[in-house]
């Protein structure tokens, strides 16, 4: 089993920043493969950001060269960092884990970006 616990959501004006925070525990962060989704009311999930076991990074192309996802194994916990947020990334987040091919999920934190 994986627990996630997402913090950092709020509120913020366009052009601001945030970050947020996934801390994980149940198995070491280096063995997991990690991820952000978001989703934004009456719409479906949809994928923002994934770190690999192997540090390997992808983006959803609405985030891209805004949003950065990293990871520290130390502290078991992987990071959002959002910047130029925009009223178009106001959603709920969620961190997910992949491990051997099972998906678990946070709580969620809102994030909402005032224009």
């Amino acid at each position: 089993q994986v627990q996630l616990v997402e913090s950092g959501g709020g509120l913020v004006q366009a052009g601001g920043s945030l970050r947020l925070s996934c801390a994980a525990s149940g198995r070491t962060l280096s063995s997991l493969h990690m991820a952000w989704f978001r989703q934004a009311p009456g719409k479906e999930r949809e994928f923002v950001a994934r770190i690999w076991s192997s540090g390997r990074t992808n983006y959803a192309d609405s985030v891209k060269g805004r949003f950065t996802i990293s990871r520290d194994n130390a502290k078991n916990t992987v990071y959002l960092q959002m910047n130029s947020l925009k009223p178009e990334d106001t959603a709920v987040y969620y961190c997910n884990a992949n491990f051997l091919d099972r998906n678990y999920w946070g709580q969620g934190t809102q994030v909402t970006v005032s224009s």
